[in-house]
């Protein structure tokens, strides 16, 4: 399923509200938590990174990774979480808006 447009800043910021992760760590833990629903491309994750590091919302870290291998690992900043909550309240608004109009309709019925 094709992430919406605006929508994989704000999956990575959520994603990294739990610990700090590298980047095929994050991309793993996005098609977990959406049951293989969504999978993140590397060619538009780390462009994303790269935005929300230069908007300050996460910092970046070379060390060393589980398979000893040097990653670099992403963590949400204090600016980060507050765009989080933000972004939180829009997208439940955009939901609710969705699903007002995708709510169900009775057969034959007409609008």
């Amino acid at each position: 399923m094709d992430v919406l447009q605006g929508t994989l800043e704000m999956l990575v910021l959520r994603t990294l509200v739990f610990s700090p992760l590298h980047g095929y760590g994050i991309s793993k833990a996005i098609r977990a938590n959406s049951k293989d629903m969504l999978e993140i491309e590397f060619g538009s994750l780390y462009p994303a990174l790269k935005r929300l590091e230069a908007k300050g919302w996460v910092s970046a870290k070379w060390e060393v990774s589980g398979n000893n291998r040097k990653a670099k690992y992403y963590r949400l900043t204090p600016a980060g979480r507050k765009q989080l909550q933000r972004e939180h309240s829009k997208w439940a608004e955009f939901v609710s808006a969705v699903a007002q109009i995708m709510g169900p309709v009775a057969e034959g019925a007409k609008r």
